[in-house]
């Protein structure tokens, strides 16, 4: 009787496949929450920006000239809240004041800083 080769794989070259199959998804996973954490952010940087810009633009449409000195202001946007800052200061050119608006996220981090310039005309 002739004998019969072996056919299948060993336990090493299984064990060996698991350990691969193992990094790949987990460096998949990985992957993959970076991306989730990046559009969470961004999504949150953009209602942030949304705030400032809607209050500077607030700003420009009373048409009065602001007076210098900080004042506060919340926002909402996309359900999530905010905090804001505006900081108006002189400029050189006394016609014209400095505004900066800073938002920030519902635990105290600053997101972002709108700068712009109002003029008294």
């Amino acid at each position: 009787m002739k004998a019969r080769a072996q056919q299948g794989f060993t336990l090493v070259e299984v064990l060996v496949a698991l350990a691969v199959l193992a990094v790949t998804l987990a460096a998949g996973l990985k992957a993959s929450g970076a991306l989730v954490l990046n559009a969470q952010r961004q999504t949150q940087l953009s209602a942030a920006q949304w705030c400032a810009d809607n209050h500077l633009t607030e700003l420009k449409l009373t048409r009065a000239f602001p007076g210098t000195g900080q004042a506060e202001f919340n926002c909402e946007q996309l359900g999530l809240r905010y905090r804001g800052q505006t900081r108006i200061q002189n400029t050189p050119n006394p016609n014209f004041r400095r505004v900066d608006v800073q938002v920030f996220n519902e635990d105290g981090y600053g997101l972002l800083t709108v700068s712009t310039v109002l003029s008294r005309f």
